[in-house]
């Protein structure tokens, strides 16, 4: 597939997540979508990102967004980090990385010189219309929530 671009239609999923539900992208359409995509739970990095959206939350949801996190854990891994971390986003199971191969995120990493398939850490704002209005690649971490955000407000 080739890599997502802005101004495309974001690839509609349906996903499990931590509360025993489902989150369906289309169903949400006409709302401002966040969608992050992360390698693990309850890892350094992962946990600060969902700290960090988590605070937010309500800020998101004052500008008509819904924040999505996704990562190849099980449904009961999100579970718990939920209950660990005190979340309050959407934890999305994508098992199978069918989803973040759709969005162009499940890549080759390297690791100590080990080479192993993965989640790039990346970040998709899809406006109300169902197209992407701006992507993250390769994130970092630190104040990343807040510049999403801006740019929720920014497309207002």
């Amino acid at each position: 597939m080739s890599e997502l671009i802005v101004g495309a239609e974001a690839p509609d999923f349906t996903l499990a997540t931590d509360s025993e539900g489902s989150v369906r992208l289309s169903d949400l359409r006409g709302r401002t979508i966040v969608i992050y995509f992360y390698p693990k739970a309850d890892t350094p990095g992962c946990t600060t990102e969902a700290l960090d959206f988590s605070a937010l939350k309500s800020q998101f949801e004052a500008a008509d967004a819904t924040v999505i996190a996704i990562s190849p854990d099980a449904c009961a891994k999100h579970a718990r980090f939920r209950e660990k971390h005190d979340l309050t986003i959407t934890l999305a199971s994508d098992e199978d990385h069918a989803v973040a191969e759709a969005y162009g995120v499940w890549v080759e990493k390297k690791n100590y010189g080990r080479t192993y398939m993965g989640v790039e850490r990346s970040t998709f704002l899809i406006g109300s219309d169902g197209r992407i209005a701006k992507i993250w690649r390769k994130v970092r971490v630190k104040e990343h929530a807040e510049a999403v955000l801006q740019a929720v407000k920014d497309l207002g």
